[in-house]
Order: structure tokens, then sequence, then C-alpha cells
């Protein structure tokens, strides 16, 4: 068996745009980023017992983020949103928005239909910069867990720009 190299392409990620005034929500594919990392951010627990030579560490939890950076697109979804929640200065549960992470090497065909296995987690969005570039407008964060990641799997519109969601 030979291995294959997963692309980063591989591995998509779909930003929950809320509808305004109806509280209907569609997970639009983050396209024109040029940074989408995630740090773990492993909380732990490190002691040194008496009777040991060494320390020992356990991981007792997690505050996964999100850096992101883009260009600035005009009729994105995505753009939109992250860009009226950094000028507008919002706060609280009011900038928390849903990321699904789909796993383009992890597919189930069934009929015509293919799924793909996913997480999906709430992140507030945390603006940091605008306007870095000479060539683009950009805009740079952080999105910070706010919940627990819900495991499941989405099947993707033709286009593999519109995400639905179906929890495991």
């Amino acid at each position: 068996m030979s291995e294959v190299l997963v692309k980063r392409s591989d591995k998509l990620a779909f930003y929950g745009v809320p509808a305004a005034g109806t509280g209907t929500i569609t997970y639009h594919r983050m396209r024109g980023f040029t940074d989408s990392s995630v740090s773990k951010n492993a909380k732990e627990y490190n002691r040194q017992y008496v009777d040991e030579d060494s320390e020992r560490s356990d991981v007792t939890g997690f505050s996964p983020a999100m850096s992101y950076e883009f260009d600035q697109y005009l009729d994105n979804p995505v753009h939109d949103d992250i860009v009226a929640l950094t000028d507008n200065e919002t706060l609280g549960t009011a900038a928390v928005r849903s990321i699904i992470i789909v796993d383009l090497t992890d597919s189930t065909t069934a009929g015509e239909v293919t799924t793909y296995a996913a997480r999906k987690r709430d992140y507030t969005v945390i603006p940091d910069s605008e306007g870095g570039s000479l060539d683009a407008y950009t805009y740079s964060g952080n999105l910070k867990s706010n919940g627990p990641v819900a495991k499941g799997t989405v099947t993707l519109d033709a286009d593999k720009k519109i995400a639905t969601f179906t929890a495991a």
C-alpha cells in the first residue's frame, strides 16, 4: 500500500451565515482565505512527584482557535458577514458563528449521494486587523471556540460551495 498525501484543499471549512430576520443559517465555503490554520491550545496539568526523576503531563482540556486572513471579495457571504462583525464592533453572542470542517478524504457514497465526515463547532469571531496589504483589502483575526465539537456528516452542493450538516 502506498501512502497518499493529504492536500490542504482536502479539508474545507464552511462558515454559518445567518439570514437576516429568519434564523436560517447557510453554511458557505470559506473561499478567498490566505490563512485558516487551527491551534488546539491544549490545557495541561503538569506535576513532578517527589519519588520520581521526571515530570508527568496530562491533557485536561482544549481551547481551539482558528486564525484567519482573507482578501476581501464583494458578494462573498462569508467575507460580508465577517466584515460586518468587524466594522460594527459586534459584541457577545452576536459575534458567534458555527464552522464546519469537512474532510474530503473520508467519504461514503450511497446511490448518487456522497457524504463526507465533518466536525462542527461554534466560534466567536475576534477581529484583529484590516487593510494590511497594498494589493488587496485584507482582514485578519481569530475564531475562538465557543462550545463543544459535534461530529457528523455533510452533503455538498454540486459546486462544493454550500454544506448541509447532519449530526452523528
